[in-house]
């Protein structure tokens, strides 16, 4: 499952623009529970079942995302995402609120390899590998 990030920035961007749902870790924070707790304020959902790691990677911006994976059965179409408030238009000193999230989807390996943010792509190949294992 991928979210597709909102706001006019991201609104007309589809292949290498959807994300794993991910945040900031709050200061004695969990990584597990920072996961659990952004994935929620995202998504509106809150899966439960064993929890994966996927292990950590540096994205292009500097940021190190930490992701878990888990068996679930949720239906993107009851997204309720977080809102974030920005200029918008540029320059304009009006400000609009957008959801961090506007769609969330289920994707096969080879089209959600399409689909993922670059920095990202490393955490289908773990996630092949886990279930290899399992």
């Amino acid at each position: 499952m991928l979210a597709h990030p909102g706001g006019p920035f991201w609104k007309r961007k589809d292949e290498g623009a959807w994300s794993i749902p991910k945040g900031l870790i709050e200061a004695g924070e969990e990584q597990l529970a920072a996961a659990q707790r952004e994935f929620l304020e995202e998504t509106g959902h809150s899966p439960g079942g064993e929890f994966f790691p996927l292990g950590e990677a540096k994205q292009p911006g500097g940021k190190i995302v930490h992701v878990w994976a888990v068996e679930g059965d949720w239906n993107p179409a009851t997204l309720k995402s977080n809102m974030f408030k920005m200029e918008w238009p540029p320059r304009s000193e009006g400000q609009q609120y957008f959801p961090e999230i506007d769609r969330a989807a289920w994707f096969g390996l080879e089209e959600a390899r399409l689909k993922i943010l670059k920095g990202q792509a490393v955490f289908l190949d773990r996630l092949l590998e886990a279930l290899r294992r399992a």
